[in-house]
């Protein structure tokens, strides 16, 4: 009996309705912010997870939520734009040698890293220039890596940001 007890809890945890009614009930700006700067850095995390069930959150409860689509939207851009940062400045920081090293390591690997995606980044970032961040954050597989060739590049940081945020507020306004 405890064994059938105990087994139910634990696949109480890792049923969709628990996760989604633990969303519900913990989703907040942070919350948002949070996942957003895990999405930009180079951990794969996708934003659809997080940007429409907060937005959707916002919207259905009203004036009853803590949280409206204007602060959802903000929110997750900051946290895109932060994540971002990290990448560039890690890769400004460690440069070339290191950032390839990484992307072929088991470390990088689990992060869906290889060299192949970090050169398509850089070229794309060659071919594109500064508006390479602002369409880079509309691609989904460019959106992560696309700091990283700026970085590398010693992209003006003001240009950088400019363009990264207006790409992450147009991508989190389609979301």
């Amino acid at each position: 009996m405890t064994y059938l007890l105990i087994n139910l809890s634990i696949s109480d945890y890792f049923s969709a309705s628990f996760l989604f009614q633990w969303f519900v009930d913990h989703a907040n700006y942070w919350f948002v912010f949070i996942f957003m700067v895990v999405e930009s850095s180079f951990i794969p995390f996708p934003s659809e997870v997080v940007v429409p069930p907060a937005a959707y959150l916002a919207v259905a409860q009203g004036s009853n939520s803590d949280m409206n689509l204007f602060g959802v939207i903000g929110f997750a851009t900051l946290g895109a734009l932060v994540g971002s940062l990290i990448n560039y400045y890690l890769s400004l920081w460690i440069g070339r040698p290191i950032i390839y090293a990484f992307a072929n390591s088991r470390l990088g690997h689990a992060c869906l890293l290889n060299t192949e995606k970090v050169e398509h980044a850089e070229q794309y970032f060659d071919r594109h220039g500064s508006i390479s961040t602002f369409i880079g954050r509309l691609i989904p597989a460019v959106r992560q890596l696309i700091s990283i060739p700026a970085g590398l590049a010693r992209m003006n940081i003001v240009k950088f940001v400019i363009f990264n945020t207006i790409g992450a507020l147009t991508w989190n306004i389609s979301l």
